[in-house]
């Protein structure tokens, strides 16, 4: 599927440009901003490679991986990059995570942002479960998961190396049938 744009009340989904590459080192590039996530920030040339792959697995057949812009209605402006990859080891399943600019964090965008990723993964690829994983230190991540209504299922000990040193991960996942019952608008 290619493009992808979804839509929602402030946020929209859109595929990649190689003009992201300054807004997506915002976020990827921010020590703020992956604190959490599996890896140290990035530089302004491993950014370049990151969107430059992305764009390149957009037009892949069969696509596995989404990583898209997540951007503002109206303004157009990118505060962050979501992504859905099809796990070859799961039937009908995916990973995804998502990462905001720190500015603006705390106004619900983290909420949209994952009900766009879901929608795109039930209503588009027509997925069966979709799971991420996240530190064991991000609550926001925590509560906004919950919030959309994803589960969590346990912890993955020892998962990601980062800084030399090992931390866990903890899983929440979802199920179509889950998104249906309770599918935000």
């Amino acid at each position: 599927m290619y493009p992808v744009s979804r839509h929602r009340r402030r946020l929209e989904l859109r595929e990649l440009v190689l003009g992201d590459v300054a807004a997506v080192h915002a976020i990827y590039g921010s020590a703020t901003a992956t604190e959490h996530l599996s890896f140290e920030a990035r530089t302004l040339d491993q950014v370049t490679q990151i969107v430059a792959r992305s764009m390149a697995s957009a037009t892949a057949e069969p696509r596995t991986e989404y990583a898209l812009a997540v951007v503002q209605q109206g303004t157009g402006d990118l505060i962050g990059f979501g992504r859905l990859a099809t796990d070859p080891h799961q039937q009908r399943g995916a990973t995804f995570g998502f990462a905001l600019r720190p500015d603006t964090w705390g106004i619900g965008y983290g909420l949209e942002t994952v009900h766009l990723l879901l929608d795109l993964a039930f209503e588009e690829l027509h997925l069966h479960r979709v799971w991420g994983a996240r530190s064991p230190l991000n609550e926001a991540s925590a509560k906004t998961m919950t919030a959309a209504g994803m589960v969590e299922e346990g912890i993955i000990r020892a998962h990601v190396q980062k800084a030399g040193q090992w931390r866990d991960s903890i899983v929440h996942a979802i199920l179509y049938d889950e998104w249906a019952a309770r599918r935000p608008t």
